[in-house]
């Protein structure tokens, strides 16, 4: 609920009202889809009442995708009071990952939390992400529990997530939680590009951050059923095979594209041989074996295909001293 005149909370004043502390925490909210997305000012007060309580200085950073101005407009009365607002319009429609790039670029708190631009989960679950954080952890994600929405949501959930268990070994329960909470450090290690916004947890991992995750209310207005066309079902599958690559191989490509050379080579080596044998037992002649195309096609395919590893590792070996997958947590004098 909004705030009167009198009851602007201490750390939301500007430094027309006072000498402005530095910003500890920045709240990065990306909106990039038309259709989904609140009052942007709701979205405001809700987490405002909660981080006015914490004593500490914030600010929220609202970055609009293009093609969204009518949305940006909301929030103009909100910047005419002097709240602590920010809005980052983007000249065109970017999407989601490049609206949180932008948003952990232009952020200047010490903790980095984002939030979607729409009533997700309750905005009493920042509370525990904060809490969390305070304790040591570098990186917390929202897990959104109990579900409310349709089973059908869930169903599609759990899919997603036993496949990214099973191929990574990491058991996350609900990687499209938009409420995560960031300690400066981990995003000036992780890269974000692409549609693997979603998989920042899973990379920080590798790098040895300390990630956790909490459970959080789901929000009432969050429980409708959701329908993707199959191309976006493709896209995630290949994200996660995206993840298990970044996650296994980065400086290892000759193990994965290796073991599917050697595989394809063994397999055209063996057909091979089984019609050469037969053919020396004078069975059948092999002009009349098409198999033997098979065989050869696959041992040809074996080597490129062990090649390329090969040349992956040329590539590593000769930028290792650039490429870094740790974090160092303190050093001790």
């Amino acid at each position: 609920m909004p705030f009167s005149s009198g009851q602007i909370p201490q750390a939301a004043r500007t430094s027309s009202d006072m000498q402005c502390p530095r910003v500890t925490i920045s709240v990065v909210v990306p909106v990039a889809e038309p259709k989904r997305h609140d009052n942007l000012d709701e979205i405001y007060w809700a987490y405002a009442e909660i981080l006015s309580r914490e004593g500490q200085s914030f600010e929220f950073l609202f970055v609009i995708d293009g093609g969204l101005d009518a949305v940006a407009r909301r929030l103009d009365a909100l910047v005419a009071v002097g709240y602590p607002v920010r809005i980052v319009q983007l000249p065109r429609a970017f999407g989601e990952a490049t609206a949180l790039a932008v948003g952990f670029e232009q952020a200047v708190g010490d903790i980095i939390i984002t939030v979607p631009a729409y009533f997700q989960t309750e905005a009493t679950g920042l509370q525990h992400v904060l809490d969390l954080l305070n304790h040591g952890y570098d990186l917390v994600v929202g897990r959104r529990s109990p579900r409310k929405d349709a089973w059908l949501n869930r169903l599609q959930n759990r899919g997603f997530h036993f496949l990214l268990r099973y191929f990574t070994g990491i058991a996350f329960h609900d990687m499209g939680c938009g409420l995560r909470g960031f300690k400066r450090r981990v995003l000036s290690e992780v890269q974000v590009y692409g549609d693997l916004h979603r998989f920042i947890p899973i990379l920080a991992h590798q790098r040895g951050f300390r990630v956790t995750e909490v459970s959080v209310p789901q929000h009432q207005r969050d429980t409708k059923l959701r329908l993707y066309r199959p191309g976006l079902y493709l896209r995630r599958f290949l994200d996660i095979l995206t993840i298990v690559f970044l996650f296994k191989f980065t400086k290892k490509p000759l193990r994965f594209f290796g073991l599917i050379g050697a595989s394809l080579f063994g397999a055209g080596v063996t057909i091979s041989t089984a019609l050469a044998f037969q053919r020396l037992m004078g069975s059948t002649a092999l002009a009349d074996r098409p198999l033997l195309i098979l065989g050869v096609l696959l041992m040809v395919l074996g080597v490129q295909i062990g090649s390329i590893g090969l040349l992956g590792e040329m590539i590593i070996f000769t930028h290792a001293r650039k490429l870094k997958d740790y974090a160092i947590d303190k050093v001790l004098r």
